[in-house]
């Protein structure tokens, strides 16, 4: 006759396995690796496996487990708890695996693997230091420990620039070109980075009237140092957008009193205004103004219109001058070389003579009638020769 209730449950637990025994919602034993006969007659009975190589005891109620039945437990686990000011560095067979935060609580098989746990107090000191960066920095981003991008503030301050560290936003220090690393927990530890490098500003597209109201388009540049890291940290937040603001006002003030024809001939005074008034400015805020410039001043269209007119009567004016200049001077010549001619027969012949050849060396052919004599009216008998004796 068959049996109308089951007695007995037959379990195997694997190698990799332990199993922890709960008869009626209370803890009883640990089923080690092997075949188990288990009572069920009862009823209430229920199994809970745990795979021994993943090493962490996962229980919802581990430390309940560890604390009330702890003669039973303490054979196979061994635990950790962390106080509010600790951080855990978890290593499995000496391979840092896993960052256990402040107030945390952590069981772990026992006789697996070897499992040590390192316990750093961060209540003061929240710098890592250089060692464990290498592990924790770098490393944390190719995945050889993937809690520590949430666990640790990790930075690198590249060469020609300087990093302004700031806990619970106060400054604390500067830091030189290196790489650092923080704890998160407990604190807002960040990192902002100024570049000590000379940088380029650019102040494009101002729209601004003259002193005589004439609108103008005018685009400045600028360029830039950082000198004192520490100074620009503390007075300013965004240093850049202070200086843009600071050059634009400059250039409206620099602008605005003077006239257009005054702008126009001299830039180099419109640029040494604005590049006295900001330097002082900057200076107070730990930053060095090196060079500013006016690149461009735009004309709106009508207003270029009238000063090509104005430049094109100029120039005319100008050629008009010359022009009297030059008549003047040819008539001057002209006078003298009159006057020459009307006290020296001989050359007023000359003269004619230049002209004539001048003259025929745009004719093709000439006719001759009457000889040379009637051509010449007697030019060439200069003067009489004179007889020889004899």
């Amino acid at each position: 006759m068959k049996s109308l209730f089951k007695m007995w449950n037959t379990l195997d637990i694997a190698d990799n396995e332990r199993a922890l025994l709960f008869r009626r919602n209370r803890f009883e034993l640990v089923l080690k690796p092997g075949r188990h006969r288990v009572q069920v007659m009862t009823g209430g009975v229920r199994i809970e496996t745990y795979d021994v190589t993943d090493v962490v005891f996962t229980a919802a109620k581990a430390k309940f487990l560890l604390n009330t039945h702890s003669s039973i437990l303490r054979e196979y686990l061994e635990s950790y708890e962390l106080t509010d000011y600790q951080v855990g560095l978890f290593y499995r067979d000496g391979h840092l695996v896993d960052i256990i935060p402040p107030g945390s609580f952590r069981a772990v098989w026992k006789d697996v693997e070897d499992v040590r746990l390192d316990i750093i107090d961060i209540s003061e000191a929240y710098a890592i230091d250089e060692k464990l960066l290498g592990l924790l920095g770098r490393g944390a981003k190719v995945g050889q420990c993937k809690t520590a991008v949430q666990a640790i503030s990790y930075t690198e301050v590249p060469d020609e620039h300087v990093g302004l560290l700031l806990v619970n936003g106060k400054f604390e220090k500067l830091l030189q070109p290196g790489s650092y690393g923080y704890w998160k927990y407990n604190r807002s530890v960040t990192v902002k980075l100024l570049d000590l490098r000379l940088q380029a500003i650019e102040v494009s597209g101002q729209e601004i009237l003259t002193k005589d109201r004439v609108s103008l388009r005018v685009n400045l540049t600028g360029s830039y140092r950082v000198t004192d890291p520490q100074v620009v940290a503390l007075k300013l937040n965004d240093y850049s957008g202070f200086i843009y603001r600071e050059l634009q006002l400059r250039l409206r003030e620099a602008v605005g009193t003077q006239a257009l024809d005054s702008l126009l001939e001299d830039k180099d005074s419109l640029n040494l205004v604005i590049a006295d008034g900001i330097r002082e400015r900057l200076a107070e805020y730990g930053i060095e103004m090196i060079s500013v410039g006016v690149k461009d001043i735009i004309l709106p269209g009508d207003m270029k219109v009238i000063l090509n007119q104005v430049v094109e009567a100029q120039k005319e004016s100008e050629a008009n001058l010359i022009k009297r200049r030059e008549e003047t001077q040819a008539m001057r010549s002209l006078h003298n070389t009159a006057k020459m001619m009307d006290n020296n027969p001989t050359l007023l012949r000359l003269k004619e003579l230049e002209a004539l050849e001048r003259i025929t060396g745009r004719i093709d052919k000439i006719s001759v009638y009457g000889g040379l004599d009637g051509v010449l009216n007697d030019l060439v008998k200069l003067a009489p020769r004179a007889k020889s004796d004899g």
